[in-house]
C-alpha cells in the first residue's frame, strides 16, 4: 500500500489560524469573531494583523452567531470562533433561524470537537456536533484530518457561498497531507487502493485508519482507505465506486454513533448498495477526563478498533 509519512504532530486549530491568517492578508471581506478564547482558536496573528476586522465578543456565543449573521449582509465574511461544544449546542437556535433558514455566508469554526479535548470532560467534549449541523438545511460540514488540510479547508470556505461548519480539534496530531495542498468541498480523497474492505475515516481518524490498513496488509487483507473531510455534502459517488469493488465498509469518526458519517454512508449504501457495514465511533454515551490517547483507547477510536471492524464486516460478506 501507499507509504504515507508523518512530517511532525501538529494540531489541526494552529491549522485553522493559519488558513485565517492566510485569508485575512488576501480577502479584506474576512473578518473574525471570538467568543474569549483567542488563544485557544489560534486566532491571534489575525487579530494582531487585522485588529480592525476582529470582533471580540466575550463569553456570549448566542450573541456572536447573531452578529456574524448580520453582517454578512452588508458583504463581509465572518468567521466566528469558540469550542464545539459552544458553537453548536449552545447556540443551535441562532444557527438555525439566523444562519441556516436565512441561508447566511457564516463561516462557523469549532475546535476542540470530540473526544480529544481531554481532560476538561464530558460536558466539554461534544461528540453530536456532526450530526446536530448535517440535519440543518444548507449546511456544509467539514471535518479535515491534519494540519495541512484544516489550513486548505479554512481557506477554501471562504470561496463557498453560504453556512459552513468547520471541525477541528484541540491535540497535536499526524500531519501527513501534502502542504499547500488543494481542498475541494464534497470531494472524497483516495488513500490507498484496495479489493478487501473499504475503511472510510473522517478527523483523527484517518491517521488510525492508514495504521490499521498497513496492520491489515500484513495480515493479507487488502484495504482501500478514503479520507471524508466533506461529511456534507456526501461523496456518495467515491463510496460506492470503492465498495463496489471490496463488497463491505468500515466507517472510522470521533463521534457518536448516531448521526454523524456512519449514519450518512448507512443511508447512502441502503438506498444503493445495501453491504455488511461495521461502526467506530463512540457507543451512544458521553465522554470522561482523561488524556486524548487514555480516551480514544476505552471508547475505541484506534486503529486496533479499525482492524477489529475491518474483519468483522469481512466475515460478514462471506
Amino acid at each position: 500500500m501507499k507509504k504515507y509519512t508523518n512530517t511532525g504532530n501538529k494540531d489541526t486549530r494552529s491549522g485553522f489560524g493559519a488558513g485565517l491568517t492566510e485569508l485575512g492578508q488576501k480577502n479584506e471581506n474576512v473578518v473574525a469573531l471570538c467568543a474569549d478564547l483567542i488563544g485557544s482558536l489560534k486566532m491571534d496573528d489575525f487579530k494582531k494583523n487585522h485588529p480592525e476586522r476582529f470582533f471580540q465578543v466575550g463569553i456570549a456565543e448566542a450573541n456572536m452567531m447573531g452578529i456574524a449573521a448580520g453582517m454578512t449582509i452588508g458583504g463581509k465574511i465572518p468567521f466566528t470562533g469558540t469550542f464545539a461544544n459552544f458553537s453548536t449546542g449552545r447556540v443551535y437556535d441562532q444557527i438555525r433561524q439566523s444562519i441556516a433558514y436565512s441561508d447566511k455566508n457564516v463561516k462557523i469554526c469549532a475546535s476542540h470537537a470530540g473526544l480529544t479535548l481531554g481532560e476538561d470532560g464530558a460536558t466539554h467534549q461534544i461528540l453530536e456536533d456532526i450530526g446536530l449541523m448535517k440535519m440543518l438545511p444548507g449546511m456544509v460540514v467539514i471535518n479535515p484530518c491534519d494540519y495541512n488540510q484544516t489550513k486548505a479547508a479554512t481557506i477554501a470556505i471562504a470561496d463557498h457561498h453560504g453556512p459552513v461548519y468547520l471541525r477541528f480539534g484541540r491535540p497535536s496530531v499526524a500531519n501527513f497531507t501534502p502542504e499547500n495542498g488543494e481542498f475541494i468541498i464534497g470531494k472524497a480523497i483516495l488513500l490507498n487502493e484496495g479489493t478487501d474492505v473499504t475503511i472510510v475515516a473522517t478527523g483523527h481518524l484517518v491517521w488510525e485508519a492508514i495504521i490499521a490498513a498497513e496492520k491489515l496488509e500484513e495480515k493479507g487483507i487488502s484495504a482501500e482507505v478514503i479520507n471524508i473531510h466533506t461529511i456534507k455534502p456526501l461523496d456518495e459517488e467515491a463510496i460506492l465506486k470503492s465498495v463496489a469493488k471490496t463488497g463491505c465498509i468500515v466507517t472510522a469518526e470521533e463521534h457518536n454513533i448516531l448521526g454523524g458519517l456512519g449514519e450518512s454512508v448507512a443511508r447512502t449504501l441502503v438506498s444503493n448498495n445495501p453491504i455488511p457495514q461495521e461502526f467506530v465511533a463512540v457507543n451512544d454515551s458521553f465522554g470522561e477526563s482523561g488524556t486524548p490517547a487514555q480516551l480514544m483507547e476505552k471508547y475505541g477510536l484506534n486503529a486496533e478498533a479499525i482492524i477489529s471492524a475491518a474483519e468483522k464486516a469481512i466475515n460478514r460478506k462471506q
